[in-house]
């Protein structure tokens, strides 16, 4: 039996943190963006990911009956997912959380919380609450047969598409007049209305962007894996959240940084250590940071207004 190098081992290690951390960092970024806009904690953003893995399962399932192509079956299911979890998280938006804008935080908090459970029971009931087999939809690239078991072709295409979406978005958030809207509802909401800002627009486009990254981050995942079920999201979700408040929520490329940090974590306690401390590493972590910098480690401390 051939066994890794130290260094490969190491190197083997890091692919497995980053892939991680990209994943948690498509989450993470909704969570922040709608934290740094309304103020909220959208607790139901993990089923947001969840439910963008079964769009992805279903649409999958009947392309390949189609008789598509892999690289065609994996995009347009993507795009299916992306698109379907958008739509759910407009809706969710308009229903649970802008009737509650102007109500004591409390409030939309509880409507959070009872929207992921909303969720994971809607799933259950239109799916099925076992594990289901997800396909493959990511082909093997022959040029990384050297590199067998330290880097696989899911972890290469879940790095280059995760850092392509974040670079999307915060080219959208500095350049467009979209994302300066975004910033300027985000600094001062009652001053973007008198500018003119439809600040209810901004909102929707908030939670439908959120959405669409944490539906990606659910296909790729769940191609890397394999498998899928309802309950992926919750643990997803508290993952993200955990690695938003690490990097400080409502900064973008504090999330960023905190879901990165997180995945190398988890990565390096999983292998020098124990799997079954995994979870201790990294909630171990956000506790030191949250004692030295409680705002987070590129978070921006702030005063309550009574």
């Amino acid at each position: 039996m051939y066994c890794y190098a130290p260094m490969e081992y190491f190197i083997e290690l890091t692919f497995s943190g980053l892939t991680r951390g990209s994943i948690y960092a498509l989450i993470a970024l909704g969570y922040t963006m709608v934290y740094g806009i309304i103020g909220l904690i959208n607790f139901a953003h993990g089923e947001i990911y969840m439910i963008g893995a079964f769009t992805a399962l279903i649409a999958s399932s009947v392309l390949t009956y189609l008789g598509l192509p892999l690289p065609a079956i994996l995009i347009l299911a993507a795009l299916a997912a992306i698109i379907w979890s958008a739509a759910y998280g407009y809706t969710m938006e308009k229903i649970a959380y802008r009737p509650l804008r102007d109500a004591p935080r409390l409030s939309p908090l509880i409507s959070a919380i009872g929207m992921s459970i909303f969720l994971q029971n809607y799933v259950q009931l239109a799916q099925t609450a076992d594990y289901l087999p997800f396909p493959a939809l990511i082909p093997e690239f022959d040029f990384l047969e050297p590199y067998a078991g330290i880097v696989g072709s899911t972890d290469l295409v879940i790095l280059v598409v995760s850092a392509l979406g974040m670079i999307g978005l915060m080219l959208l958030i500095k350049y467009t007049r979209t994302g300066k809207a975004m910033r300027a509802t985000a600094q001062d909401k009652k001053m973007a209305l008198l500018l003119g800002i439809n600040v209810d627009r901004i909102i929707s486009i908030t939670f439908i962007i959120g959405s669409g990254l944490a539906a990606l981050g659910g296909v790729l995942i769940a191609s890397h894996i394999g498998q899928i079920n309802l309950y992926i999201g919750f643990i997803a979700g508290i993952k993200a959240f955990t690695a938003a408040v690490l990097g400080g929520i409502g900064s973008i490329p504090g999330a960023v940084l905190g879901s990165y940090i997180l995945g190398l974590t988890e990565a390096f306690a999983t292998g020098y250590v124990s799997s079954d401390y995994e979870d201790v590493f990294a909630f171990s972590l956000l506790v030191l940071i949250l004692i030295f910098r409680p705002a987070g480690l590129l978070g921006k401390a702030t005063i309550e207004k009574v």
